[in-house]
This record gives structure tokens, sequence and C-alpha cells, in this order.
């Protein structure tokens, strides 16, 4: 069995993140991406940044008791999936060294994707693409470092940077791994 060492991860990694105001359509782009990206024999993964509290599997599951009996951690594997959960005092997106820490820690457990995207964290000098929809926001507000693309029904002109329409999956996607390819290959989101 080969060991992991997080030091010297087996291959680079194509990252980026979806962000955008609540209500945006960050998840429906997500799971578009996921479909093209997928359609095109890239294996995807995707990160999730919650700014809430949530609950993370099923009351009464066997996991769920165990938490709730006091351990602060729990996985469950099975031969076609594995589901972690671990509770602690884990650094906010307003952290912006722990969270990007963090990041690059979440994006080991995937050395075998090709393609990793991160739902939220648009603050984050990271690799992003922004979703501005029109009745609800007409602007970009994330951090603009790193922001290599607007996904959007306004048009270029509009938003006032390099942009594309929600149907247009498969640009966007070619933008994600062009963006990869112009950076230094990454092993996660801090290089």
């Amino acid at each position: 069995m080969r060991s992991y060492n997080p030091e010297k991860p087996e291959k680079a990694i194509c990252f980026a993140a979806i962000c955008g105001v609540k209500n945006s359509g960050k998840t429906t782009l997500t799971e578009g991406i996921i479909r093209t990206m997928t359609a095109r024999g890239l294996k995807t993964a995707v990160i999730k940044h919650d700014g809430h509290e949530f609950e993370c599997d099923l009351e009464g599951t066997d996991s769920s008791r165990f938490v709730e009996a006091g351990a602060y951690g729990a996985a469950v594997f099975s031969k076609g999936q594995i589901f972690v959960r671990k509770t602690g005092d884990f650094p906010g997106s307003e952290d912006e060294t722990g969270t990007m820490e963090l990041l690059a820690r979440l994006t080991f457990a995937f050395p075998e994707a090709d393609v990793i995207l991160v739902e939220g964290l648009k603050g984050l000098p990271v690799p992003k693409i922004e979703v501005v929809r029109s009745a609800v926001s007409r602007k970009p507000v994330s951090n603009p470092r790193g922001r290599f693309l607007v996904v959007s029904d306004l048009t270029e002109s509009e938003i006032g940077e390099h942009t594309l329409p929600f149907e247009d999956l498969e640009g966007i996607c070619d933008e994600i791994l062009r963006d990869a390819n112009a950076r230094k290959p990454v092993h996660g989101p801090t290089e």
C-alpha cells in the first residue's frame, strides 16, 4: 500500500472556486461544470464552503450517534464511498491564512482528482469564477485577486471584465483549464 505524503502529492491539480452572492446560481453552475468536466473524462471533486453551521449526516445514523455520544469525529466507509465528519474549531473565511491552509489540506483529500472546485470563498485570493445574475446582483463583489472569469446573464461590457454566459459550459470549462495551465503547476490553492 502506497503511503500518502502531503509534501509530495502525486500530481498537480486544476483548482477553481465558484463564488457569488446568495442565490446567484453558484450550485447550478457548479453542477453544470461537473457534468461537462466529467463528460470530458476529467475526475472532478467539490469542496463546499458554508458560511453557516450545517448538519452533515442524518439524525439516527451510526456516525451521527457516535458524534452525539461525544466523538469529535467519525468516518464511515464502504466499497463505494467514504464520509468523514470532524467537529472542532476551524477557521472561518474571514481568517484568510487559516482558511487557505485548511483549503490546501482539504484538496489533499482528493489526490486522484483532475479538477477541484470549491463553492464559495469569494473573499480569498484564490483562482475563481464569480457568478453575477442580474436578478440578485449587477457587479462582481469577490476579491478580484485570482478572479479570471465572470459568468453572467449580463454582457461583458456591462460587467467590465471577461464574461461568459451561463449556458456556455464548454467555454467556462475551457477557461478553468486555461487558467490552471497559465499558472505554474499547483498542488492546492495556496501555491
